[in-house]
């Protein structure tokens, strides 16, 4: 009886995990589909470190994925549905922040450091040849 139990679990638990994964949505316009698959690709899960909203099954996912078919539905911009998700989740949902000030850092800081490497290198192989020469001489 119990190994009759585990086992119906065991295939509740599979098929609801499957069933979240084919979430299926009826669109009133079929332009509708692809700017929802992309923009719910383009989010990321307030949740989850690295995953978009497509991606994960986390319950404020699914409720993001819900709310963003919403707003298509309802006829609103790709642009206002970010602002409002930004509004309220702030810039972390987006995983291609916006240019301004508060992110240049994210955007520049690494090819700073590349250059910042590069200089330091050349300064170090130019050090080390003249000492390289003083100690010929």
């Amino acid at each position: 009886m119990i190994k009759a139990f585990r086992a119906l679990l065991l295939i509740a638990a599979v098929v609801s995990t499957y069933a979240m994964a084919l979430e299926v949505r009826e669109f009133s316009k079929p332009e509708y589909e692809p700017r929802y698959r992309t923009l719910i690709e383009e989010l990321r899960c307030p949740k989850c470190q690295n995953q978009n909203l497509e991606d994960s099954n986390a319950g404020i996912a699914v409720d993001l994925r819900q709310q963003v078919y919403t707003m298509i539905e309802a006829g609103q911009s790709d642009e206002q549905i970010i602002n409002y998700l930004v509004a309220r989740y702030g810039e972390f949902v987006l995983y291609r922040p916006t240019h301004k000030s508060s992110t240049a850092i994210l955007w520049y800081g690494p090819f700073a450091l590349l250059g910042l490497g590069a200089l330091i290198f050349v300064w170090v192989i130019r050090r080390k040849g003249r000492h390289t020469e003083e100690s010929d001489t």
